[in-house]
């Protein structure tokens, strides 16, 4: 959760500084963390106080050196799914306002309680729910804190509770959040967080285009380099100066559901390079039918290329990539959330894709090697043309708009993302507000 949320401000152009506030048995691990993720904008790990008011002022006490009017904002590390938009207006609305609040409408009502009994009821179209971040600027903050301690008062709802309570009279402006932006608190936030992960659209987190320069001089190696999302990738990683091999069934007769001849394919770009740094599964196959209808070949002929395929070539691309710290990407079907008619062994073998993936980037995070899944929506391929024929062109994605997002996931320092693909405009699954852009 902590790198999750760590990334959205590490990349996020407005943030300048982040400072981290743990517990003091976990402030060595979380320098760690920062130090294995490359973290530039972390500049410490404070030790924090026995609550949530100790642990701010043990933060504000940090900044004490800097000038009143620096913005400062607080952030819930165990929020991981904040969005770059609702960072950038509370930091737009310090510009007007000493103190930010994020929040947004409730669906529920809300009751006050006292003594197990009802007493009143709100209006709840005037009542909003708290998230965070909470934006400040640094000498109000540090103000309404000072008074706080003058008076002996602690118990505060957050550090907007406390602002309101000190500094009666200044303003405080009020920042629509988003509903997804959830607080993991209990066992079945955890539950919700990963159904989010999974179907979150992770292409903004990649960077712009230009981050796919950081394959130049690099070694790529495709699987299922023929034809479709294989071959675009093979000709964007080449522009953006990188040293491509390809592989497929057809090019070289690799077949990815042998692992003898996966281990040889990668084990002749090593001899020839020298390294290895990224290497690429996009093979596959599909058979459309009814399960009682398809024959244990067609079945077997599924598992051993879409699913046994990505097992052998992530086992043997493993000493290489382990040598340059590089990465692995898989692919899956959007079908692989929720298994479809006539889709059954299909989108079960790329579900079990999207695990592995996760798994492996969890499994090899510490030696360096990132793992990530890319999930194009429906795409004009030659497999997609052979099992549904021709199809309006605005319903697909071009392979080429995949590969491009493809490559900056190889040039990106992320791993165990499941990376969606989506046509401008189109939401991806799981996310139902906002405007996705051309993510």
């Amino acid at each position: 959760m902590l790198e999750h949320t760590l990334e959205t401000f590490e990349r996020h152009a407005r943030i300048d500084e982040i400072v981290i506030v743990t517990h003091p048995d976990h402030v060595g691990e979380v320098l760690g963390y920062a130090q294995k993720n490359q973290w530039r904008k972390v500049s410490r790990a404070l030790a924090g106080g026995a609550d949530r008011f100790g642990s701010t002022w043990s933060a504000l006490q940090a900044l004490v050196d800097r000038a009143p009017d620096t913005k400062v904002i607080f952030h819930d590390a165990v929020r991981p799914f904040i969005q770059d938009s609702v960072i950038e207006a509370v930091v737009d609305a310090l510009d007007k306002h000493p103190a930010v609040d994020v929040v947004i409408p409730t669906a529920d009502t809300i009751v006050r309680v006292d003594d197990e009994c009802v007493v009143g009821i709100p209006p709840r179209a005037e009542l909003r729910r708290g998230q965070t971040p909470q934006g400040f600027l640094l000498g109000r903050i540090r103000l309404a804190y000072e008074r706080a301690l003058a008076l002996g008062e602690r118990a505060f709802a957050g550090d907007c509770g406390a602002f309101l309570a000190m500094m009666p009279g200044e303003s405080m402006a009020a920042v629509v959040g988003h509903t997804t932006n959830l607080k993991i608190t209990h066992g079945e936030d955890l539950f919700l967080a990963n159904k989010l992960f999974q179907s979150r659209g992770d292409a903004k987190a990649l960077g712009g285009e230009g981050h796919a320069d950081a394959l130049s001089g690099k070694v790529v190696v495709v699987f299922g380099a023929s034809e479709g999302i294989g071959q675009a990738i093979v000709e964007r990683a080449r522009v953006a100066g990188a040293q491509v091999f390809g592989f497929s069934r057809s090019l070289t007769s690799t077949d990815v559901a042998v692992g003898a001849q996966v281990k040889l394919a990668l084990d002749e770009v090593h001899a020839q390079t020298g390294r290895i740094d990224h290497v690429v599964d996009t093979a596959a196959c599909l058979v459309r039918k009814p399960l009682t209808t398809m024959t244990d070949e067609e079945i077997d002929g599924l598992v051993a290329t879409n699913f046994g395929g990505a097992i052998r070539v992530a086992r043997a691309a493993y000493p290489h990539l382990l040598g340059t710290r590089g990465s692995l990407l898989f692919f899956t079907s959007s079908s692989y959330t929720r298994g479809r008619v006539f889709y059954s062994v299909y989108s079960s073998t790329k579900a079990a894709v999207v695990n592995q993936s996760q798994a492996l980037a969890e499994e090899w995070m510490d030696e360096g090697i990132r793992v990530n899944c890319i999930d194009p929506e429906r795409t004009r391929t030659q497999m997609r043309l052979r099992n549904f024929g021709v199809e309006p062109e605005d319903t697909l994605l071009s392979a080429e708009r995949v590969a491009d997002v493809s490559v900056r996931a190889l040039a990106a320092q992320v791993t165990g993302h499941v990376i969606d693909v989506r046509r401008p405009g189109v939401i991806p699954a799981g996310w139902g507000f906002g405007n996705s852009g051309d993510e």
